[in-house]
């Protein structure tokens, strides 16, 4: 399966996913708001917005790249471009031994995160009203996929079920163990009580590691839902108090804060990886270098 392949269908996974939580999106205040239900579950404005940034993105990046050439077309070397800057970037982080394998899903993640950030910028999205057939209040017909919890809770939901495969494939569950439980310590350099008193250490640091790694969607989906939810209303504010002139200061900044969330989402998730894949890594260029050493 090629790269653009595995990029779309990712960007489908993530645009999807957002409307198995929305069953709960009535405990949230600032929930969005359901337009119409398919199988019992409401499909709110967030989920559309969700929906159409994602199919607008697979569109873009097959006519874009279209068949790809060994002399890329200007829409390919700009998608490429795209692509070879975002495996640069996690490469070193997860380790080369998965960079190819997690790329489809950090750069689905990233761009998908940085235009659902961007949506709320797109004239219409949060603007356009519709009243409720039921309650008869107004409510908005397009608003941003990442201003709803729902969404941001299903893409770390997806962050860490790809986490945890990567993790069990690549490095498996023995290195798994040890890298939460095992004893660091050099046996050679301490003494055997110090030594063996230190499994209980790392075990007991291993317990509250387990306890960082289940509140990791938690924290994901908070930081980017706050974020984005807080530049919304922000805007919202600014364009009741003055349409013209104001909001425009405020929208390079959430153009900034858009940016910089999706980046952040991304490098997070590929340090949960590399942080248990990319040890392989430094072991053998460990060794490598003792080689090259000794050869000398």
């Amino acid at each position: 399966m090629s790269w653009t392949k595995k990029l779309t269908a990712t960007l489908s996974l993530l645009a999807s996913a957002g409307s198995v939580f929305a069953a709960e999106a009535h405990g949230v205040a600032s929930a969005a708001e359901p337009l119409f239900h398919v199988a019992g579950l409401p499909i709110t404005n967030s989920i559309v917005t969700s929906w159409v940034v994602a199919v607008v993105l697979i569109i873009a990046i097959r006519i874009a790249v279209g068949r790809p050439k060994l002399v890329p077309s200007r829409g390919q070397a700009v998608v490429e471009s795209l692509v070879q800057g975002v495996l640069d970037l996690t490469a070193p982080i997860v380790g080369s031994k998965v960079a190819r394998h997690t790329f489809p899903l950090l750069v689905g993640l990233f761009i998908f995160i940085l235009i659902q950030n961007w949506s709320g910028l797109f004239p219409g999205v949060g603007t356009v009203l519709m009243r409720d057939h039921e309650t008869g209040a107004w409510m908005e017909f397009v608003r941003p996929g990442n201003a709803d919890m729902n969404s941001t809770i299903a893409l770390s939901v997806v962050a860490f079920v790809a986490w945890l495969y990567f993790i069990l494939r690549y490095a498996g569950p023995k290195a798994i163990l040890y890298d939460i439980f095992g004893n660091k310590a050099d046996k050679s350099e301490i003494p055997a009580v110090i030594y063996y008193f230190l499994f209980v250490i790392f075990f007991a640091v291993g317990l509250i590691e387990v306890v960082s790694i289940m509140f990791r969607p938690i924290s994901l989906s908070f930081r980017l839902y706050g974020n984005v939810f807080g530049g919304e209303n922000l805007m919202h504010a600014m364009s009741s108090m003055q349409q013209w002139g104001l909001p425009i200061p405020f929208y390079f900044l959430e153009v900034l804060i858009g940016f910089v969330q999706a980046l952040v989402f991304t490098l997070l998730v590929s340090v949960y990886i590399g942080l248990i894949c990319n040890h392989g890594d430094d072991h053998a260029e460990g060794a490598h270098g003792e080689k090259s050493a000794a050869h000398h």
